[in-house]
């Protein structure tokens, strides 16, 4: 039996949970059907999840059909918890996209629409609630060719749409599917102009071929709640996405993308192994990338090890997901095996808060849950502020109240949060130089010499620490203590915003034996650092969003106007015929003031997207 690990994405209220739940029960892995309203479904297992009646977190549960395991990821669809959608992809094998009949597209659908094209992720798509009144079939399919991609090929219609009789039925390929897969596929093309015509075989060989590589994607209608066409989707799964390669028997290598915390603070952690093989109690080093782009070892052990579907295996092998229990210190992101230069999938998040304990006695009980919570999500960055605050970065402010519930339910703590404001960043303008040699008087004498250069690094690079002195030249000790210093100073820069993007040399170095310690090293390295990054000088960016708007043909000029109102840059206008698309990039700080003004704009017709996308000089 071979594996196969799907991720389930739509935007919220889709009905992902809900098809997570009737694909475990018809594969017999439950013994009833669980529901979002009740609160008790298998995937949403945590209190906040149930009561919000939304999916916060990563979830794996596994059912068969078959030969064939698959492994369900359920992931968040609210766009605050995007984080974890990035963390799924790595891991999946294909994807199903989840769609409304009634809503129809919309504006995550096409984040993550995007996202899956240009990973090239096999993706089906399957159009759910066709038994609610408002559902629509080929008009949802003219919507999904228009606003999602052209290149899908409907395998299933419906009788009785929108009423609880709904149906579904097999759709044989019409004219129309065949010359959409005439687009994608070079042989079907050649047999279209030149013939014989595509024969029944050679059209289906060709919807698997061009579903596996990414560039096509079926398109099925059901009902999570009723059941109508999940087994049509379940087989079509089967078919057309392929199953991974078999890998040889290396070191092993894979992801761990997702941290549950259990009782008594122990946590489990899910990982996906690509090769090798992974036993209980077998020493493993993982490795981390941090947010200043440093990779550092992290070993561990697992106490237990769970392979997710297959009860009492004694190993997890290649293509496989288990759940670890016992590995302290291990966190979202980390890699067995070597980390992979791949850019993250979704921008980092752009709004930061303060936080603090309401009671000043829960002040570090505050600090330590947030780290905790750091664990599980890398990019809930926590940073110390004035007056013993913590700084924090967020998505958005439903993932703020996420936060909140969290430390009062889990923690105990109450916390209260300052409004959130854009994140600026600074980046090295130019390069400059400072150093002090060893000296002693009063209280800002230091025993070390320090010289350091800063300047700019490439764009996403974060920050790097290179040496040009000899290595060796100081005890280790007294290495570690500059470049971790380095680290910390920069996280305020001369605007007292956060540094990136920066290169640190040390210049020149000394001590004295015995009277040099790290806490010289440690005291001095911040007044040379702070010198040279006056010298070189620093520019201030701030965070922005491409967006994409669609408006009424007679709105145009009065949206394009308020946009550029808004120090919107324009990228390109399409359409004409009955809408136009607009799109370019905004500064995040203006992407409310736009989502607010647009209805009065657009009568109500207009369409706002918009997604984290780099920033530009303030």
């Amino acid at each position: 039996m071979h594996t196969l690990n799907i991720g389930i994405l739509a935007h919220v209220d889709a009905g992902k949970t809900s098809l997570t739940e009737r694909l475990l029960f018809d594969g017999g892995a439950l013994d009833r059907l669980g529901s979002v309203d009740a609160g008790d479904t298998r995937t949403d297992d945590g209190e906040i999840e149930r009561r919000r009646g939304i999916t916060i977190r990563s979830a794996v549960a596994a059912f068969t059909a078959g030969d064939v395991q698959i492994n369900l990821i359920d992931t968040p669809g609210h766009s605050d918890f995007i984080a974890e959608v990035e963390r799924a992809l790595e891991v999946l094998d294909g994807a199903v996209l989840l769609l409304s009949a009634v809503e129809g597209v919309q504006a995550q659908t096409r984040v993550l629409m995007r996202t899956l094209r240009r990973l090239r992720l096999p993706t089906l798509v399957f159009v759910n609630k066709i038994d609610r009144p408002g559902a629509r079939e080929e008009e949802l399919l003219d919507d999904v060719r228009r606003r999602l991609t052209p290149y899908v090929v409907p395998l299933t219609r419906v009788r009785d749409i929108g009423g609880p009789h709904a149906r579904v039925l097999p759709r044989p390929l019409d004219e129309t599917a065949i010359g959409t897969l005439a687009e994608v596929d070079t042989g079907v093309l050649a047999r279209v102009v030149d013939g014989p015509a595509p024969t029944p075989d050679v059209l289906d060989a060709a919807l698997t071929a061009r579903t596996a590589d990414g560039s096509l994607h079926p398109v099925l209608f059901g009902s999570a709640l009723g059941g109508q066409g999940v087994p049509e989707l379940v087989e079509a799964l089967v078919r057309t996405v392929p199953r991974p390669a078999v890998p040889g028997s290396g070191r092993p290598r894979g992801t761990v993308f997702a941290v549950r915390p259990g009782p008594g603070g122990e946590r489990t952690a899910y990982l996906r192994l690509y090769e090798g093989r992974v036993t209980a109690r077998q020493n493993l080093t993982f490795m981390r990338r941090d947010a200043d782009g440093r990779t550092c070892p992290v070993p561990g052990r697992a106490r237990e090890l769970e392979v997710v579907g297959r009860p009492g295996a004694v190993a997890l092998t290649a293509g496989d997901i288990a759940a670890l229990r016992g590995v302290s210190g291990v966190r979202v992101g980390d890699r067995l095996g070597e980390v992979p230069d791949r850019a993250a999938q979704f921008a980092a998040p752009t709004l930061e808060t303060v936080v603090r304990a309401k009671d000043p006695h829960q002040a570090a009980p505050l600090r330590s849950a947030l780290l905790a919570l750091a664990d599980q999500d890398p990019l809930l960055r926590a940073r110390p502020a004035p007056s013993g605050a913590t700084s924090l970065l967020l998505y958005g402010e439903v993932q703020l109240e996420v936060l909140a519930a969290t430390l009062a339910q889990d923690f105990g703590i109450e916390a209260a949060f300052e409004p959130s404001r854009v994140r600026l960043l600074e980046r090295p303008a130019g390069t400059g130089e400072a150093y002090e040699e060893i000296r002693r008087h009063g209280h800002l004498g230091f025993w070390a010499t320090v010289g350091l250069r800063v300047g700019p690094g490439p764009l996403g690079s974060g920050g790097v620490f290179t040496y040009e002195t000899e290595l060796g030249a100081l005890p280790r000790a007294f290495h570690q203590a500059i470049e971790d210093t380095v680290h910390t100073t920069l996280l305020t820069g001369t605007h007292d915003r956060p540094v990136t993007d920066y290169r640190v040399t040390l210049t020149r170095s000394g001590f004295v034996a015995p009277l040099s310690t790290a806490a010289d090293f440690r005291g001095l390295t911040p007044i040379v650092l702070r010198r040279a990054l006056e010298r070189a000088g620093t520019h201030v960016y701030e965070p922005c969003h491409t967006f994409e708007v669609e408006v009424p043909l007679d709105a145009l000029a009065p949206v394009t106007a308020q946009l550029a109102s808004l120090a919107a840059e324009f990228r390109e206008t399409t359409g004409g015929h009955t809408s136009w698309l607009v799109t370019g990039e905004l500064p995040a700080r203006r992407v409310r003031d736009i989502e607010l003004r647009l209805p009065g704009l657009t009568r109500g017709e207009g369409v706002w997207w918009s997604r984290p996308s780099g920033d530009r000089r303030v």
